[in-house]
């Protein structure tokens, strides 16, 4: 499952669980290009949970939307990741320290509201 929601004029909250193929990716990615447009300096809560390796179909699907995903970083500043898998954890705190303009801070599932904590400005 990929679902996007907009939850305020500046945030929009992802879950992703499972395996998700073309379909479940193509309307994720859809759903979120629409409700981020306009955001600035926007803050993503992005739930992962139970990561399975997407199907090839879904990979493909990303790889077509990379140029719109490249021109959506830039609607976003802070992106708090909620994750239970610890090497996936890592490598988005280290595409933060690398991406310009967006910081990423991972937490583990249980400290979500940690997590809203430094969305909302608390340096947890």
């Amino acid at each position: 499952m990929l679902k996007a929601q907009k939850v305020s004029d500046t945030r929009v909250d992802i879950t992703l669980s499972g395996q998700i193929d073309a379909d479940e990716m193509r309307q994720g990615m859809t759903d979120l290009f629409d409700q981020s447009e306009g955001m600035k300096n926007g803050q993503m809560l992005y739930r992962l949970t139970d990561f399975k390796m997407p199907t090839w179909a879904a990979i493909g699907v990303e790889f077509q939307m990379m140029p719109k995903l490249f021109g959506l970083l830039g609607r976003f500043g802070k992106c708090a990741l909620i994750c239970d898998t610890s090497w996936i954890a890592t490598a988005a705190e280290i595409k933060g320290a690398i991406i310009p303009g967006l910081e990423i801070k991972a937490f583990e599932v249980g400290q979500e509201a940690e997590a809203e904590a430094w969305l909302n400005g608390d340096r947890a």
